[in-house]
């Protein structure tokens, strides 16, 4: 029986997770960039973030459409993806247009759930629930509603948009809590088996 071809670490899909990375502080520099209350400056925040946004979804494609899928890009494509909602979360905290509460709660959910990953990563890797995207999603529609420079009737969809980001953060964090402890508890069974 033939193994499977290796599939190389350097590819397309992890140089773009990659990529997502290093414009975080790029975003953060633009976001912050003259006390972030110049326009000019948040629609560029805006649309650095809306760039490497787009990169997570193009970076999946690509690796499940090529066969690019490594366990490199399971891990660092969540973490890429949590350096940019937490980057931007923080940025926005900073300058009193989030609070605190919100960033902390979000903050301590991705740190988590990045732990829970690694905890179990011997007995398998945690793949991405559909909640767990819906999450993304909306965190992503919210923090870009926050970023930009909105007349006040339009502050309230971005305030909605974040308590429902927030809801789906705190339910997912349990679900993958419970996932992590079943397939801990499934590879424990499996050693104990052979």
């Amino acid at each position: 029986m033939t193994e499977p071809p290796r599939v190389p670490v350097l590819n397309i899909a992890n140089v773009l997770t990659m990529s997502r990375l290093v414009l975080v502080p790029v975003f953060l520099y633009l976001l912050l960039a003259e006390d972030g209350h110049d326009h000019r400056w948040r629609l560029a925040a805006f649309a650095v973030f809306a760039i490497a946004s787009v990169t997570d979804h193009v970076d999946g494609n690509l690796a499940r459409k090529h066969g690019l899928i490594t366990d490199f890009g399971k891990i660092a494509d969540p973490i890429a993806d949590k350096a940019l909602t937490g980057a931007a979360l923080v940025g926005l905290s900073l300058l009193g247009e989030l609070p605190w509460w919100v960033t902390v709660v979000i903050a301590v959910r991705e740190v988590g759930v990045t732990l829970l990953r690694f905890w179990v990563i011997r007995h398998g890797v945690i793949p991405a629930s559909r909640g767990g995207k819906a999450k993304t999603l909306v965190q992503i529609f919210a923090i870009g509603l926050y970023l930009l420079p909105l007349p006040p009737v339009l502050q309230a969809v971005a305030l909605i948009s974040m308590y429902a980001a927030v809801a789906l953060t705190v339910v997912t964090g349990v679900d993958y809590v419970i996932r992590a402890f079943r397939l801990r508890a499934r590879g424990k069974r499996a050693v104990a088996g052979t």
